[in-house]
């Protein structure tokens, strides 16, 4: 992508922007996939996206629906072409037509995050409880791994009901020819839990012990190529009985069958403690960067513009929204546990008050302080940004979607986090005091944001 930047004003920059032909189909190619993703339309071997839109819903021109997507995905290349970071997301003004296989030109007004200020670069201070490690987690672990080892005996008969587990045997076929993957002369199989296609679930539902049934069903596989295709099954099940599950007895026998890489229980236990704690002590670090950065708040001077404050406020409704969507919760009903529309509008507003000026107080820390990204800093963000993953393809992911400038942003504030930290007084209580003191140093800073 070529980009070139004209200055318009103070922190204002306007990128003209021209998308290859070859980032254009990307784009739109990434869009469509999101279009199917969202409306729930599985692919199918050997035809395209929009083949299958325009067979499963009518569309027949799917570029023309996912235009917007496809160009709002091209803003961030921009940007991480000049290394800016936006006081708030840009919209791009097309100056001609998103079509396949040609070049797509459009303007793109940046307004520049501003650099404030602190009234002070003093080390802060804070009161922290002494870090305490719950030794019953460890418990809790092993009760898991147990149910997730438990064996299965014979219950009582009875029509197979949602949750209901039975030993099955099944010979599978596909063209007349068995599918060694499905066909089985015993398997438990448990209803309802998602690991076989819903068409399958269907089938067996109601069926009884000594009964068979002939049916297909439909399920994703993969061609010769990796390409993904939707297989039809032939199959013949029978259910052999209804069983239900007994949790075993952890012990060294136990260890030995399942866990063979330890001696023993106690190896096991120690190795999860060990896990376990690694894990609450960076949840206790993470509690002392956010008191520290709690702390700066009210060193911020400056006045934040009402765009960035509106655009904050939306993604923080945006992913509110999606988590209660995902609890199973309607919103009106998160609005009323949270106090009403009122109470819930001022805690956004204090909410978002509170992530831009702690970002801009963290801002302004590496700044003063000269600090410096190293791929160790960019590796940290990744894995604060998603624990689970692999931060080399966290990084690639975010890089190759044009978010580096996004990265950079939060590897640097991290690092500024960290050295606020590191040069932090802190007063850690004495564990009779911890409890009451940590919920009103919370409350202090929930009830009293900076001004």
């Amino acid at each position: 992508m070529k980009v070139h930047s004209k200055k318009l004003g103070e922190n204002q920059l306007l990128l003209e922007c021209e998308a290859t032909p070859q980032e254009v189909n990307e784009a739109l190619q990434a869009a469509q996939v999101g279009f199917a993703q969202s409306m729930g339309l599985q692919p199918e071997q050997g035809k395209t996206v929009a083949q299958v839109a325009e067979e499963r819903m009518g569309i027949k021109n799917l570029d023309s629906i996912v235009e917007a997507s496809a160009i709002a995905a091209m803003v961030p290349h921009a940007l991480d072409k000049k290394n800016l970071v936006p006081a708030f997301p840009p919209e791009a003004q097309p100056k001609s037509a998103l079509k396949r296989d040609q070049s797509f030109t459009f303007d793109l007004p940046v307004a520049l995050k501003p650099d404030y200020e602190l009234t002070s670069y003093e080390p802060v201070e804070i009161t922290v409880p002494p870090f305490s490690f719950d030794e019953t987690l460890v418990d809790r672990q092993l009760e898991a791994m147990a149910e997730r080892y438990a064996t299965f005996v014979t219950a009582d008969p009875k029509p197979i009901e949602a949750g209901d587990s039975a030993l099955i045997a099944m010979k599978c076929t596909e063209d007349g020819k068995e599918i060694p993957g499905l066909t089985t002369d015993g398997r438990t199989f448990t209803a309802g839990q998602g690991y076989m296609p819903e068409g399958f679930e269907e089938q067996v539902l109601g069926m009884e012990p000594g009964q068979t049934k002939t049916f297909t069903f439909e399920g994703p596989d993969f061609d010769e190529d990796f390409n993904p295709r939707t297989q039809t099954v032939e199959c013949t099940l029978t259910v052999i009985e209804i069983q239900k599950p007994e949790d075993p007895k952890v012990d060294d026998a136990w260890v030995q069958q399942y866990m063979p890489m330890y001696k023993g229980v106690e190896d096991l236990r120690a190795d999860i403690a060990r896990g376990l704690e690694h894990q609450a002590r960076e949840e206790y670090e993470n509690y002392k960067r956010q008191l520290v950065a709690n702390a700066l708040a009210p060193r911020f001077q400056g006045k934040i513009a009402d765009e960035v404050y509106e655009t904050m406020r939306s993604n923080l409704l945006n992913n509110i929204h999606a988590e209660v969507q995902q609890q199973g919760m309607t919103w009106e009903q998160f609005v009323e546990q949270n106090g009403g529309d009122q109470q819930l509008g001022m805690m956004l507003m204090l909410q978002t008050r509170e992530m831009l000026v702690q970002g801009y107080c963290l801002d302004a820390i590496y700044r003063h302080e000269g600090l410096t990204l190293t791929d160790e800093d960019i590796e940290a963000a990744c894995r604060a940004m998603n624990p689970q993953g692999n931060p080399k393809q966290t990084r690639q992911q975010l890089e190759t979607t044009g978010r580096g400038f996004a990265l950079r942003e939060a590897a640097e504030r991290l690092k500024a986090n960290n050295w606020v930290l590191e040069h932090a007084k802190i007063t850690v209580l004495d564990p009779e005091q911890a409890a009451p003191v940590v919920e009103e140093q919370v409350e202090e800073v929930v009830e009293e944001p900076a001004e």
